[in-house]
């Protein structure tokens, strides 16, 4: 006969099942002792259910030894509790006199209780205790159901999922590439796949038309709160397309896996050209929800004496700004200049409107810019600009951006619980690396140009990048489906007809064998949930994330390996560059 371990979970009872014989198991939560009643608050992935023990219970002693976190199953009737102890949970209204008690598994005291405010660094070494609590277990389940919508929505539009490899080949185009020795051909290596960039192009050409895929990723590549060294990104292909096509269908691809979740995003997406983004943001990825647009104001000094400006605007340089509404001081501006300057910024003007007069360290050299200035935007009382001027117009919208958003999250918090979207397009195909001293790719090679004629700094792809709250959620391109063209691509950043069939000779074999145009997109997943969640770390939706330094706190990885595996690899450590590493 087989011994039920629980006819009903921890968050299923309610008056409906008064008066019925129910068995539960799961955690002690808490435990209560008045009077001595014991109530025992068991908890499952379901809810919690009050258990009383009254001391006439023939489980009372038994009910004496237990602690929090204990593992039990529990034997009993459901009774309604009295009004004035009833609450508002799906289990509020009833709970259950124990008969039976059995300790399915005993626990330590542990580190720390779950939602109990605690280091990181404790909650990721004993992440399944921090799994136990509630917050967790709700961004766990939100990424459950934010995973299925996904799947619901691409299967309903006729996308098959399909398996990429992880262990491929080594294309060393992007951020570092993890590698992974192989015993059978001794000197040689696969690598964990940074996405399965080529493997859905060659989908494409075998003729399966929509893609996708919850495809696991690998970078070797420094940390962010934002960034973990393996990920999931919902990968997306489609053939026989136009950018427009994609658009719009993953418009409401992503409104529909928020609004699975309650989160309503806006019924279109506004568009913004990269430069557009630069010049009013300073960022390709900007947050709106706050406004303050970057202004140029280099027409408001064209006139101006002032050494500093006047030097920038002779040798062709811009003034720029933006208009807010925040307390200011000398202090505070002080401390806003020491920002910028980080960025590249020689340093921050800044006047204030204080009843119809202008408050600034520098009025008396620049008072008649800063009036011109409130003329033209019309400024009002308590409005203060902040502004500065530098020859480089990138460094000038990357530093006043930074300031912005660092200025937006700090004074404007109400508005961050709104949601913006948009899409930032037209992207630069190429970006100069300094270090290499040549030009790469800004997306990836195989992103289709739009004008490859032009030289390669005027050159536009036909690349593009959802942006949800200041955060890129996702980014794609039409691709590169002709031969010629990506020969022509891979010699623009400066690989060798030698080296582009060595790293990608298969890919262009495969473009001479009948490939469809296509293109897609892949959306950090991670990230997605984190912000439907409201948290600022894709490790709070992660079950078992990484540090910022790539360790796993759990398991101890990375860990060192025998003598005997390394042979087997034919691998040797070189002592002296380990040592090195641990001291830098």
């Amino acid at each position: 006969m087989r011994i039920l371990l629980r006819t009903h979970t921890c968050g299923e009872l309610n008056k409906s099942h008064v008066g019925e014989n129910v068995i539960l198991s799961g955690w002690v939560s808490r435990i209560r002792d008045l009077g001595g009643i014991k109530f025992i608050i068991l908890r499952d992935r379901y809810g919690e259910t009050q258990i009383v023990v009254n001391p006439d219970s023939p489980v009372y002693s038994l009910a004496q030894k237990l602690g929090r976190e204990y593992v039990i199953q529990v034997e009993g009737k459901v009774n309604e509790r009295p009004e004035e102890t009833k609450t508002n949970t799906s289990t509020g209204e009833i709970e259950v006199y124990a008969t039976k008690i059995n300790i399915l598994s005993s626990s330590e005291i542990p580190p720390f209780f779950p939602g109990e405010k605690v280091s990181e660094e404790l909650r990721l070494k004993y992440r399944y205790i921090d799994l136990r609590s509630e917050k967790m277990k709700e961004n766990i389940i939100l990424r459950h159901k934010m995973a299925q919508a996904a799947r619901e929505f691409l299967n309903r539009h006729g996308f098959l999922e399909i398996e990429t490899p992880y262990l491929t080949k080594s294309t060393p185009e992007g951020a570092r590439d993890f590698l992974v020795p192989s015993r059978l051909q001794r000197g040689k290596f696969y690598a964990l796949p940074q996405s399965p960039q080529l493997f859905k192009q060659l989908l494409m050409i075998s003729g399966f038309d929509k893609y996708y895929q919850f495809a696991r990723c690998f970078r070797d590549e420094d940390l962010r709160a934002d960034r973990q060294p393996e990920f999931t990104q919902i990968d997306i292909e489609m053939s026989f397309v136009e950018e427009e096509d994609i658009l719009n269908l993953m418009e409401d691809f992503i409104r529909f896996v928020y609004n699975s979740v309650g989160i309503k995003l806006p019924e279109k997406f506004d568009r913004l050209t990269y430069e557009e983004a630069m010049e009013k943001y300073g960022s390709d990825k900007p947050d709106r929800r706050f406004g303050m647009e970057l202004q140029d104001f280099t027409q408001e000094f064209v006139d101006t004496e002032f050494k500093i400006v006047k030097n920038v605007l002779d040798n062709k340089g811009s003034v720029k700004g933006f208009i807010t509404n925040i307390p200011i001081s000398r202090k505070i501006a002080s401390e806003y200049e020491e920002f910028v300057k980080k960025f590249g910024l020689g340093g921050l003007l800044w006047f204030k409107v204080d009843n119809g007069e202008i408050i600034s360290p520098t009025a008396k050299f620049l008072l008649k810019n800063y009036l011109q200035i409130k003329e033209n935007y019309n400024l009002k009382n308590g409005d203060v600009v902040l502004l500065a001027a530098n020859e480089n117009r990138e460094t000038l919208n990357e530093a006043l951006g930074a300031l912005r958003l660092n200025i937006g999250r700090k004074y404007f918090s109400d508005k961050m619980k709104s949601f913006d979207a948009l899409w930032i397009v037209d992207f630069p195909f190429l970006e100069w690396d300094k270090e290499e001293e040549r030009y790469v790719a800004r997306h990836h090679p195989f992103t289709l140009p739009k004008n490859l004629n032009e030289s390669p700094d005027k050159i536009k792809a036909y690349a593009y990048d959802m942006v949800l709250n200041g955060n890129e959620l996702g980014g794609g391109s039409l691709r590169i489906y002709n031969k010629e063209i990506q020969e022509k691509v891979f010699e623009l950043i400066g690989l060798s007809k030698e080296e582009a069939k060595e790293k990608f000779g298969f890919l262009l074999e495969a473009l001479q064998l009948g490939a469809p145009p296509h293109g897609g997109i892949a959306f950090g997943f991670d990230r997605m949930v984190a912000i439907a969640s409201g948290s600022d770390n894709i490790r709070d939706v992660i079950a078992f994330p990484k540090t910022a330094s790539g360790v796993c706190q759990l398991t101890g990885a990375p860990s060192e390996v025998s003598k005997k595996q390394l042979d087997e690899l034919s691998i040797m450590i070189k002592k002296d560059e380990v040592k090195k590493n641990f001291e830098e």
